[in-house]
């Protein structure tokens, strides 16, 4: 391999991660409050000589999430809630609290108020959200206040984190900064929030960064085969 390749290799490196990034986007197009994930390059230009090209490096130095809502689809279902506004639901796993702005929530054999993966989700204060086995009507209000059999019952809780989020997979989040309660949220009762994810543009997406690769990887190529051709000359003088 020739100087000439090496650049092209953290460029390759990147687009290639960038791939999976999208196709990742793809597969969770229709997974209920799913973000959409981006990637970020940055491009070093060095000076070589007074009358030679510049040498140009791409590098991937990050990643983004689009936080933008998803579309709202009613489904009618009791315990399926959706933000229109800011903020995240709170449940609580085995490694500790995770935010998620997916609502498609289940009642388990205890009452108690759950994600679809059995994690109970949180009222305003952090604890669970057991309701009465004889309970006829659940209704929750925009701000969250839940009530049964027309009686004020609890709160859901919705939260803000205090810093940056990492993803930690099963559509949920860690804010290892903690978070706080938002005081007025905005809840719909009946309704999910879907994935932020345009398969179409995606796609189109996938397509560029895979045209990219391509066109790099012939460069890479041509470069090994004037080498080789080189070593060959050589070789028979």
């Amino acid at each position: 391999m020739s100087d000439a390749s090496i650049p092209l290799l953290s460029r390759q490196s990147g687009l290639l991660e960038t791939a999976q990034i999208i196709s990742n986007n793809i597969a969770n197009a229709s997974t209920p409050g799913y973000k959409s994930e981006g990637t970020v390059f940055s491009e070093y230009i060095k000076a070589t000589g007074p009358e030679t090209p510049s040498l140009s490096m791409g590098h991937l130095t990050g990643q983004t999430v689009d936080f933008t809502p998803g579309a709202m689809r009613q489904t009618g279902g009791t315990f399926d809630l959706a933000l229109s506004g800011p903020g995240f639901f709170k449940v609580m796993t085995e490694e500790g609290p995770r935010l998620t702005r997916a609502g498609s929530f289940v009642l388990n054999e205890e009452g108690v108020l759950t994600d679809v993966a059995g994690h109970p989700v949180t009222d305003d204060a952090g604890g669970e959200l057991q309701f009465p086995p004889d309970a006829v009507t659940i209704s929750i209000a925009g701000d969250g206040t839940i009530s049964v059999d027309e009686e004020i019952f609890g709160i859901v809780g919705v939260f803000e984190p205090t810093g940056d989020m990492q993803r930690v997979g099963q559509n949920m989040w860690l804010s290892p900064d903690g978070d706080q309660p938002i005081v007025e949220p905005s809840i719909v009762q009946g309704a999910v929030e879907m994935s932020n994810v345009d398969p179409v543009l995606e796609f189109a997406n996938l397509i560029h960064t895979q045209r990219l690769f391509e066109a790099g990887q012939n460069i890479v190529e041509q470069d090994n085969e004037r080498l080789q051709k080189l070593i060959n000359a050589l070789r028979q003088e």
